[in-house]
This record gives C-alpha cells, sequence and structure tokens, in this order.
C-alpha cells in the first residue's frame, strides 16, 4: 500500500478529498490511499517519512518551498495540487488520482 499526505492550510478540505480520492482507487484495485494534515504539523510527518508521496494544497502552496527543502532531505518526492484538481468533484478527483498515480506508477509496478 502506497500512502500519500496532503497538507493543506487548516486540513478540513484536504481530509474530504483524500477520502475521495483514496475511495477512487479502491474502486480501480490501486493499493494507494492519501491522508491529510495541516502546514503546521507537516515538517514532522515528512521528517517521519511515513508517506510516499507529499501533495501541497492550493491554500498552502505559499508553505511549498520549506516543505520541499524537507522533503528534499529525506529524498521523498512533493508537489503542488492544481487547483482545477483540489475540486471533490468527479473531474477534480479524477485529475488528483491521475497525478499521485503517475508519481507512484513506477513504485507500484517495482512491487509486482
Amino acid at each position: 500500500m502506497k500512502k500519500v499526505l496532503i497538507i493543506c492550510a487548516a486540513g478540513m478540505s484536504s481530509s474530504l478529498i483524500a477520502k475521495k480520492t483514496t475511495d477512487f482507487f479502491k474502486t480501480k484495485n490501486v493499493p494507494i490511499e492519501l491522508d491529510a494534515t495541516t502546514v503546521s504539523k507537516a515538517p514532522q510527518l515528512i521528517q517521519r517519512g511515513d508517506f510516499d508521496f507529499y501533495l501541497v494544497s492550493p491554500q498552502a502552496k505559499m508553505s511549498y518551498e520549506g516543505l520541499a527543502k524537507e522533503a528534499e532531505k529525506m529524498g521523498l518526492p512533493i508537489d503542488n495540487i492544481p487547483p482545477q484538481s483540489y475540486i471533490p468533484t468527479e473531474a477534480g478527483i479524477t485529475s488528483l488520482a491521475k497525478q499521485v498515480f503517475t508519481q507512484l506508477k513506477p513504485q507500484l509496478q517495482a512491487e509486482k
């Protein structure tokens, strides 16, 4: 199971997006689950290295540079979520799932 962490300003919208995207992957039998946290908790979670990929929400994009430095120290991938992918609609969730799957596809294939 691959784990992805969405980093958001307050963690409320990101929790909904994480759940809907996890549910999307379940319907496709893809072993990826998403979770959410706040910007203030993110540095410690990145340092623990419990996730395979980190995503920064549009509301938290001003924190991206500092979070990217933390992720780089750990050798972990991090990316911004485009605003059009951060909408709890079918199109938004599909777009976010594609971004996540593209990043994690090599790791998923290596596990087979």
